[in-house]
């Protein structure tokens, strides 16, 4: 994305490709990364062209952006994984023809302390529902 284009604050999840998936991690991982440091960060077993066309992508697709430092470009998520993780799983149930059901059987296939949290953060956020669920 450009400064022109800039990236909405809400957005569809777009899908990743394997290689993409395993850049975003190393990039979330670290924070910020040259192309040489995601080389590294890989196991130095992809081309730097190939790594470069893979954020030049991600770019496009307005998960990354990029900073000029001296000489290297330097590349950061625009989200974090928590933040893109939640918008993958609203598209789901977006998607879903039964948001309730949904959502009642994802909770159904969470770890106890999971469930937990959830509740925890219910309990002292009783406001932050959101949608009613329909």
């Amino acid at each position: 994305m450009t400064a022109a284009d800039p990236s909405p604050d809400r957005f569809e999840p777009v899908p990743l490709g394997a290689l993409e998936q395993q850049v975003m991690d190393a990039l979330w991982d670290a924070g910020e990364l040259t192309v040489r440091e995601v080389i590294t960060a890989l196991g130095d077993v992809h081309a730097y062209t190939t790594i470069a066309t893979v954020l030049t992508n991600l770019d496009r697709k307005g998960m990354i952006r990029s900073r000029r430092q001296g000489r290297s470009v330097h590349y950061s998520a625009r989200r974090s994984r928590s933040e893109h993780a939640a918008l993958v799983m609203e598209h789901a149930l977006s998607a879903s023809r039964d948001r309730r059901a949904s959502i009642v059987h994802f909770v159904e296939t969470m770890d106890p302390g999971e469930v937990d949290l959830l509740r925890s953060y219910l309990d002292q956020h009783p406001g932050s529902a959101g949608r009613d669920g329909g």
